[in-house]
Formats: structure tokens, sequence, C-alpha cells
């Protein structure tokens, strides 16, 4: 067990270093010079060299790689070029937005893919086995962007249920939750055919096995059967399923953020690269690729909590 754990820490530990190493360098070869994006082409050379300076691009790539990485362990990522404010101000104040569409869209993902998965196990062979598998299969083809837009013809510009986009702040929780309503939909349908076709497959595989043929045999009903004996044996696939799609989610907001005009990190990395803001970029880059690492080594732990006998082989 301890072993298992160490070992996964520092598994986490060294992909981070592996990822921060990556980020830093493909955004320092990118062409194109930053001290040119922020003055502009009537720059004079003299002011060109005094602004590579103060951002220190005329340092060694492997002092400015340090420096980078000793700042964001302290919180540090430098100063917005286009923004004029600290990096990390801008996440702190974008980033609840991109929590919480993700979180909202993890949540509605997993409700309808336990409902429609599991009933579809239920039913196999059957009417509600295909309808499932046929609406599964057309959100797994349809692209998120393009369901976005779909929605907000239909239920904004059609219906005028629903606000088009943008997001009027936490001061009016009433309209706040009605623009997040369309973002969270269009995230999630895609998501949760994907885990609707894994939770199917998993409980049909489970439900093969020779203890759930006893729990039937003793007379259990079809439905505790399924929800206290199948389903959480045929957790772990669902789970790795859930934490990858998390990662997604929250990487996803970048497009369905720019299609909803939400103030999240999605907009902030696109404005970011627009204007060619290299510590910007870096930091939400780094941030993103930090979410997935952590989101899977989290899953690895969950392992453990739902299946008591791994535990006997770490």
């Amino acid at each position: 067990m301890t072993y298992f754990l160490a070992r996964r820490f520092g598994s986490f530990v060294l992909t981070l270093v592996a990822v921060s190493i990556v980020v830093f360098a493909v955004m320092n070869v990118l062409p194109g010079d930053p001290a040119l994006t922020i003055l502009g082409l009537d720059a004079t050379e003299d002011a060109l060299a005094a602004l590579r300076d103060q951002l220190g691009l005329n340092q060694p790539l492997l002092q400015r790689y340090g420096a980078w990485v000793t700042g964001a362990m302290q919180g540090d990522f430098g100063v917005s070029h286009s923004f004029k404010v600290p990096v990390a101000d801008l996440i702190a104040e974008r980033l609840p937005m991109t929590l919480s569409l993700a979180v909202a869209g993890m949540g509605l993902t997993v409700v309808l893919a336990l409902v429609l998965g599991v009933g579809a196990a239920a039913n196999h062979r059957k009417a509600g086995d295909w309808g499932v598998m046929f609406l599964s299969q057309l959100g797994i083809a349809v692209p998120a962007f393009w369901l976005a837009i779909l929605l907000v013809l239909l239920f904004a510009v059609k219906l005028r249920w629903l606000p088009p986009g943008g997001f009027p702040g936490w001061d009016e929780p009433g309209l706040a939750i009605k623009s997040l309503i369309l973002p969270t939909v269009a995230l999630a349908l895609v998501q949760s055919a994907v885990l609707a076709r894994v939770t199917r497959s998993s409980i049909l595989e489970v439900m093969r096995q020779d203890y759930v043929r006893t729990a039937r045999a003793s007379g259990f009903s079809q439905t505790r059967v399924l929800w206290r004996h199948v389903l959480p044996n045929a957790l772990v696939p669902i789970v790795t399923i859930v934490g990858m799609q998390f990662a997604a989610l929250v990487t996803g907001t970048i497009v369905i953020e720019n299609v909803f005009y939400l103030p999240g990190l999605g907009r902030l990395i696109f404005q970011s690269i627009a204007n060619r803001d290299l510590p910007t970029v870096q930091a939400l880059v780094m941030l993103f690729a930090a979410i997935v690492v952590t989101t899977n080594f989290i899953v690895d732990l969950a392992y453990l909590l739902i299946d008591p006998r791994l535990k006997a082989r770490t």
C-alpha cells in the first residue's frame, strides 16, 4: 500500500516536471517576438532591446526556465504583457467560472450516463438498449461546439427560454445559473454518450459473473442486483473514464466559453494567444496540464477505495 502510494506520487511529480519542460520549451521556440508584439511595428530597436531585457528574454534558456519554475511554485507566473496585471490574478479571477462549468458538466454527465447505461444493460438486446446505443453513437459523432450552436439557435434564438451567451455575475444568481445551462448541457451531452457506453459494457461484463447469478437465485429483485451488487463492482472502468472526462471537460471549456462568451480561462487563453502574451499562455497551458495529471493521480487513489482487492496487490 505504502509502496503503491509512493510510486504513484513519484510518477505524478515526474510527470509534472516533464510537462513543465515541454510547455516552456514549446512556448519559447514559437515564431514571433513578444517585445515587438507588445510595442508594435513602429517601436525602435532601443525600445525593443530594453523591453527584452526587462522581460528577461536575453537570459539563457535554462536560467529563464529555472526562474519560471521557481516563481510558479510560489504562485508567481509573472506579469501579463497584454493585461498589465499579474498572471496569477487573472487565473484566480477566471478559474471559478471554468471550474463551475466543468463540475456542473461532470455532474450532469455522470447522472445521464449512469441512468442510460444501467437502463441499457438492464434491457440488453431490447428496444431500450438499442435506443441508448443509437443516441450514444449520435452523441459521440456530434462535436461539442456544433451542438452548442444548435442549442443556442433552438433555446435562445427560437424559443427565447435561455440567454444566448454572456455571464451577468454571481450577484444575480438566477440569471447566472440560466446563463450556464446551455454550456453545461453542451459539454455534458457529448461526454455522457461516451460514459453511457462504457457503463453499459462494464455492467454487462459483471452481470455474467457467478455471484450475480447467485444473488438472482436468492430472490433479490433485478433493481437491487443492479444497483447493490453489479454497479459497485463495475465502477473501476467507469471511474477511469470519469477521471479522463473531467480533465477533458476542463480543457473543453476553452471552446465552449468562446461560443457562449463566458469570462473563463478558455477565453483568456484565446486572447493571450492572439496577443502573444507568453507568460499568460505558459501559465494556462501548464495549469490545464496539471489538472489532467492531478485528475489521473486522484483516479489511481480512488481505485483503492472502490476495489479493496487492489490493496492486497500493492
